[in-house]
């Protein structure tokens, strides 16, 4: 996968491999070793990749199909549980008319829960 992604993000951006050798500060051979699978860079190369390119490294890597995920950090605490965040994904994705059975049943739940005792 990175080779593919690589070479990708290269002819994206109309460089030669002698341009991601310079960049990298190695052979052209070198370069082009990583694009045909015979050669995997190391950690920092793999950083100096990804941010070059505005990508995550799970990108390059074949971890994930989003070249920039969205950032996390805006979303509130609660969205980022997995299973919260799996029932919103879902609810998201849901055909419009399910979409509204779960959200009376959400205000059914909210309403039974703001009721006060009334001593039973």
């Amino acid at each position: 996968m990175f080779p593919k992604r690589l070479k990708a993000l290269r002819l994206q951006r109309k460089l030669t491999h002698q341009d991601m050798a310079d960049l990298l500060g190695i052979t052209r051979q070198g370069y082009s070793k990583y694009e045909n699978g015979q050669s995997q860079p190391d950690i920092d190369t793999i950083n100096k990749l990804a941010e070059f390119f505005n990508v995550t490294t799970d990108y390059l890597l074949g971890r994930t199909d989003h070249p920039n995920p969205p950032e996390q950090d805006d979303m509130p605490e609660e969205l980022k549980d997995p299973e919260l965040g799996l029932f919103f994904k879902e609810l998201a994705e849901a055909p419009e008319e399910r979409r509204e059975q779960l959200l009376k049943i959400w205000e059914i739940l909210k309403s039974e829960g703001d009721r006060k005792p009334n001593g039973r």
